[in-house]
Order: structure tokens, then sequence, then C-alpha cells
């Protein structure tokens, strides 16, 4: 449950200089700004119960509902391992969660962890009731974007599509188009503990970023069909090599090479904690906006 926090506030009252009476003062409680309340669709996913743990952590925010077709009727807090129990249900309706919130008429965002095939109704239902929504579900269509951007355009209602959550994987992709500017080569090797969705939405971000900035890279070595060279991801021959062991973290390096040097920026993840700040920082930024913005690297 929310807890009720109040501001005390003190106002001298002047009096004129020949008053034999002392100056009086007082003072009155206002209550505080209330939190942000937030959804999290998916909450019984690792990534889920992350998220709930921060929020409950996060000054100016709380966890409001938890959403999830795992593990329905328990307690989000006791499934996410916390102290004590936060007293909310995971419900199987987002609708049901939706309402609660709406009726109370609070600041609200659903944090989506679902899958591509649902966000657009998903973020429909969420604008329906008045709240924004914050969307980290990986390998969404172009088409499914276009389509809630124009839906939040006219709703005017904030939506935030992020690509990646991770302070680290952004600042390594402005970090590549910069030095794109200044070498000829370029190429991307990942590694993962697994062989699931290669090569990583990362390592398409980066190639992609890099593709779009007219540059020729790798003349050399334009074009071969030797499968050890890996997959050229766009238009300008940016090559990505995927290598995958068990217990590898998940890694992205980027080498750029020029006449007498090897220029490597590399990013590594440890654990789904990595998300976490770039989370909270999406949450506070989507309750002030009235359209959709795709990628968090825009308030970086």
């Amino acid at each position: 449950m929310a807890a009720l926090s109040s501001q005390f506030y003190c106002a001298i009252r002047q009096l004129p200089h020949n008053a034999r009476t002392r100056p009086s003062f007082t003072c009155s409680a206002q209550p505080s700004q209330s939190n942000i309340k937030v959804v999290i669709n998916g909450a019984a996913k690792e990534i889920g119960r992350a998220a709930v743990i921060a929020v409950t952590k996060a000054r100016g925010m709380e966890v409001a509902g938890a959403v999830d077709s795992y593990f329905v009727g328990e307690d989000i807090g006791k499934v996410c391992d916390m102290a004590e129990p936060l007293e909310i249900p995971i419900m199987n309706d987002l609708t049901m969660v939706l309402g609660s919130i709406s009726q109370a008429k609070e600041t609200g965002v659903v944090v989506d962890f679902t899958e591509p095939s649902a966000v657009y109704d998903n973020v429909k239902q969420t604008t329906a009731f008045g709240l924004k929504s914050v969307v980290y579900v990986p390998r969404i269509k172009h088409e499914t974007i276009s389509a809630l951007s124009a839906f939040c355009e006219k709703a005017s209602m904030g939506c935030l599509v992020a690509p990646t959550l991770s302070i680290g994987s952004i600042l390594l992709q402005q970090a590549a188009i910069s030095a794109s500017f200044h070498y000829n080569n370029v190429e991307i090797v990942e590694s993962k503990a697994n062989a699931k969705d290669l090569p990583s939405v990362d390592a398409v971000q980066i190639a992609n970023n890099l593709s779009n900035l007219g540059q020729l890279y790798n003349r050399e070595d334009l074009s071969t069909d030797v499968l050890a060279r890996g997959q050229v991801l766009g238009e300008d021959g940016v090559r990505v090599h995927s290598m995958v062991l068990p217990g590898l973290p998940s890694s992205t390096t980027v080498y750029f090479s020029g006449p007498g040097e090897v220029y490597t920026i590399k990013h590594d993840i440890t654990n789904v904690q990595c998300l976490m700040p770039g989370l909270l920082l999406a949450i506070r930024k989507v309750v002030r906006l009235k359209h959709l913005v795709y990628g968090l690297e825009k308030f970086m």
C-alpha cells in the first residue's frame, strides 16, 4: 500500500519596525505530489520481477498492478522474493487493473514486457484508460510502430517504445556513430550464452544506425560468399558475427580500423539489472509525452 507523506511549509509574517509584538509564523501541512502508479505487464518474467523490485525502491513511483498469465492470484512481492508482500495479486486481465487505477484519477504508466503481437492492443487499452505506456518488447514490426505512432498522435497520449533499456548499450551505439565518420572498416562481434534471436536486437540496431549514415564500409571485402565472414546487415557492408557458448556473458563489440590502428568499443551485460536505470528513466519521461517516441536515447 502507498505510504502517505506530507511536507510542512512555514510562513513568517513581517510586522512594522515600531511594533512591540514579536513576528509570528505559521506552518501548514500539504500533501506531497502523488507517486506514479506503475503497472507491470509481464510481471512474472525475469525482467518483470526485476522491474517490480526496482520500481518499489525508486522514489516518486510505486507498483500499482501486476499482470501475467502465470502465478495468477499470487502476491507479486512473494513471487519476486521480496522481504514483505506488496498485497498486489497477479492478475491475467489488464483491463481490470487499468480500470481500478483510472477511477482513482492517478498518473499511471503501464510497462509492457509481453509479445510483439500483443503490443498494439495493450497500448490501445492503456490509452483508453488515460495511462501512458513504456514498451520494451524486442522485434516489434515497423508496421506496428507506425500504427501506434498514428494512434498516439490522434489520442494525444504518450508512449515510449524502447528497443533497448540498457544505458550502456545506448552509449555504445552513440560512440559507434561518432567513430563511423572517421573509419572506413567496421565489423560487429557479439557473444551470447544461447542461440536464440541472432543476430541480437542490439547488433541489428548498431548495424542499421551505421548503414543510415551514407557511408560504405569494408570496400576491399564488400561482398563474399564465405559464410565465416559473417552476415551483412543493411546495404553498406556492415558485418555481424555471432558467437554462442554456454556461460558467455551477453556482449557486443564493434571494431573499427584505419591506417595503422584499430578502435574497439565493447559493452557487456551480466544480468537483467542493467536495464533497470533505463526503465526508471523511461517511466519518469513518458508521463510528460503526448505522442510516441521511439528510442530511450531521445532522453539522454
